[in-house]
């Protein structure tokens, strides 16, 4: 096979034998060399080459495909390579590494091989920079579609968020703040009594109460790891997605796994399977599952009663008067000296939303700003507060609970 022609040749085969070919025709290639194939996704040659840690360079005669995606606005673009041939210079020594990609089935499969003088060049190689790779710096591994990404951007989120923007019962807000980093420092007492060294982590309660600004706050408290679920369905199925979780989590030690809205993702025909992940053979150790759900009743007891799983509940009720009226008067901070209500109009507005959750305080005052803004505006602001704030208790009557994503 000519070089130029190796990968559009090697993809014209049925995709459950191109693997094979490929390696069957680089050891008739390079017969005095080590060839080691790949399909690992901490293999990316492109970030390490990016970070300057080895010299990249295209086999000229052979054409290297590249997918160039857009990461937002402000944001630099991203290249990554789909299919090419590269020489590689690495720690003085010279490597060739190739990339096939092809879909079966719908899904994705890229592979690689490295070629290099010896077998123990080649392995060296793959493995430092699969470590490399699988380090988590200033970012999120989001877990979605079967595989891991990172993410700088929910990075930068979790960065901004902290438990002084959030409010709590005093007894809660101290609890919450407290637990995991004393259980993180434990470490060596857990040992000495034999204790499994891992926690599980269950924020329960109605949507817009601040769960998510909580797991938020906690994991940019903490400083460590996180891995972020937003689904577990993979081309092998959830069971994979589960597996491929756990086992990042167990090589990323100490972590933080979060599973928002938990219910939604542990259903009847992977909670087993979940289960023993969580709580069977395999040592978690140092690997804490951060949950939550609005929905406990959909949970299984084997989730939501054994201990040994998730040993702390934490509950985030609807805010009583005194955390409404807190919420009231820090908005209220926010406006102009000339705009803002007095203390007995605030505690009238705590008064008057009973069975508010915080999104729905935060929708009142949005929408009462919003309209205030939009009309006349020597209108006084407190009656616009109070008129919107009946509208939307007509509203709670009637419509579904906000979105979970309001807890911000």
């Amino acid at each position: 096979m000519a070089l130029n022609n190796f990968i559009s040749e090697t993809l014209c085969h049925p995709t459950d034998y191109i693997s094979y070919s490929v390696s069957e025709k680089l050891a008739g290639m390079f017969p005095g060399r080590a060839v080691v194939e790949g399909e690992s996704g901490y293999f990316n040659l492109d970030d390490y080459a990016r970070a300057g840690l080895c010299s990249l360079v295209g086999e000229g005669s052979v054409h290297a495909q590249f997918v160039t995606s857009w990461q937002g606005r402000g944001q630099p673009l991203e290249r990554e390579t789909e299919n090419g041939w590269f020489n590689v210079l690495w720690r003085g020594q010279m490597l060739d590494v190739l990339y096939v990609t092809w879909t079966e089935s719908g899904y994705r499969s890229r592979y690689h091989w490295i070629v290099a003088d010896t077998r123990e060049t080649a392995e060296e190689f793959f493995r430092t920079v699969s470590e490399w790779c699988a380090e988590v710096r200033a970012e999120i591994l989001v877990f979605e579609d079967g595989h891991f990404v990172k993410s700088k951007e929910l990075y930068r989120s979790i960065r901004e968020s902290s438990f002084d923007g959030l409010i709590l019962p005093e007894r809660l807000s101290r609890e919450i703040q407290d637990d995991l980093p004393r259980f993180f420092a434990s470490r060596e007492v857990y040992e000495r009594y034999r204790i499994p060294w891992k926690r599980g982590v269950l924020l329960i309660g109605p949507p817009g109460n601040g769960k998510t600004h909580a797991v938020k706050a906690m994991v940019n408290r903490l400083g460590l790891p996180c891995l972020y679920v937003k689904s577990l369905e993979s081309c092998q199925g959830e069971h994979s997605g589960l597996r491929n979780v756990f086992e990042r989590a167990r090589r990323t030690q100490p972590c933080v796994v979060v599973l928002e809205d938990i219910d939604s993702l542990v259903n009847d025909k992977n909670r087993s399977f979940f289960l023993n992940e969580l709580d069977g053979f395999a040592s978690n150790t140092g690997v804490v599952v951060l949950a939550t759900t609005n929905h406990p009743e959909k949970l299984d007891s084997s989730i939501l009663d054994r201990p040994s799983r998730f040993d702390r509940k934490f509950y985030f009720e609807l805010p009583a008067e005194g955390e409404r009226l807190r919420y009231a008067a820090r908005w209220n901070e926010s406006l102009e000296d000339t705009m803002r209500l007095s203390g007995a109009e605030l505690e009238r507005v705590a008064r008057s939303t009973e069975g508010f959750s915080f999104a729905y305080l935060k929708e009142l005052f949005l929408s009462a700003l919003m309209q205030w803004v939009g009309g006349d505006p020597c209108a006084p602001l407190a009656g616009i507060v109070a008129e919107r704030a009946a509208r939307l208790r007509e509203q709670m009557s009637a419509a579904p609970p906000l979105p979970a994503a309001a807890d911000d």
